[in-house]
């Protein structure tokens, strides 16, 4: 039996697409794996997946790296929150907030902040869903953990996130470039 292709994805990401067209291009069994952000950069390292669709920045010493699109970052807020009557503001807007899952980079918020565990981001949405804080996260993240009791507010002034195809450079086989080729929308017919 030919062994599977594993590969892994972020949160947020949706692999279906290309898992669709992997199967009809491809023998090789394809299995997929969700896994939080802060896990992309291990499985790697201990060969758990062979290529992660993974969310930037990541320590890419000794990975192959395929920029495949941006994303949105977005503030989650509760639905009685000002900020929800918007579509999108700059995070300048919520300076005097708490950030729950703490400030994002370059931002220095106006007010001390409040010591918050650890948490993932549904736990940190259910926290901004109370109103006790807003919680930055890319968009694909926030649509993921979407309620009625919260909303999402595009911020203007964050720059986007990238989400790439990543894998180790002593791991480009056949498989992993057949696989490449299908996310950078190669035809069966075309070549690299």
């Amino acid at each position: 039996m030919t062994r599977a292709l594993r590969v892994a994805f972020v949160t947020g990401a949706a692999p279906d697409k290309w898992a669709s067209r992997w199967r009809e291009r491809s023998r090789t069994p394809l299995e997929l794996t969700m896994v939080e952000e802060h896990e992309q950069r291990g499985l790697l390292d201990d060969r758990r997946a062979d290529m992660v669709i993974a969310r930037l920045p990541i320590d890419d010493t000794d990975l192959h790296v395929v920029r495949l699109y941006e994303e949105q970052p977005v503030a989650v807020v509760s639905s009685e929150h000002p900020a929800a009557a918007y579509d999108e503001l700059p995070v300048t807007d919520l300076s005097s907030e708490q950030f729950v899952l703490g400030p994002p980079a370059g931002v220095t918020p106006a007010v001390d902040q409040l010591d918050f565990p650890p948490m993932t981001p549904r736990e940190a949405v259910e926290v901004a869903a109370s109103g006790s804080g807003v919680v930055v996260l890319p968009m694909s993240v926030a649509r993921l953990h979407q309620r009625r009791d919260v909303a999402h507010v595009v911020l203007t002034d964050l720059p986007a996130r990238q989400v790439a195809l990543v894998w180790r450079r002593d791991r480009d086989d056949d498989d992993t470039q057949a696989f490449v080729g299908v996310v950078k929308g190669r035809t069966a017919r075309s070549s690299r």
